[in-house]
């Protein structure tokens, strides 16, 4: 079975404008990445967990923050790895600059013998829909379009 992850679209509406909030996976391998990089907070579950709980505590864990509000299922995505990301759209605001991830641990430089730890997300912030298209997975982009094309779209 190929893996899953589930996540959180945060969006919001600022000045007229859609928003989507998007983050940057921390680490060696996407330090100088950035068109196509970024994500919507996401991690991996299993069978054994609800998919809108592990979405919930991966925002928690890779931003700091809680996201409560109305959670509007998306349509799954999948991933050039094969992984599959159930994904909800909630509108909500966080402050980007307040960011607070769990770390992670790796051999860098590779073959040095040397761990050396790293934020999972070092960095996170708002994008209109086509800054957002440019930034973001291209897998996940299906998500942002779902969100921006929504009949329940937040009016001002």
């Amino acid at each position: 079975m190929a893996k899953q992850s589930a996540g959180l679209l945060v969006f919001r509406k600022k000045k007229n404008e859609l928003q989507f909030f998007l983050v940057h996976p921390g680490g060696p391998f996407f330090a100088r990445k950035d068109a196509g990089a970024w994500s919507i907070p996401k991690g991996e579950f299993d069978d054994t967990e609800d998919a809108l709980t592990a979405a919930k505590r991966e925002f928690k864990e890779e931003t700091g923050f809680t996201m409560e509000g109305k959670f509007i299922s998306l349509t799954p995505v999948k991933l050039k790895s094969g992984k599959h990301v159930h994904a909800w759209a909630v509108e909500g605001d966080v402050d980007e600059t307040a960011l607070v991830s769990n770390t992670f641990e790796i051999e860098w430089p590779p073959k040095s013998g040397k761990q050396k730890t790293f934020p999972e997300i070092d960095k996170a912030g708002w994008f209109n829909l086509q800054e957002a298209r440019e930034k973001i997975n291209s897998a996940q982009v299906a998500l942002l379009e779902e969100v921006e094309s929504g009949e329940w779209r937040v009016e001002s």
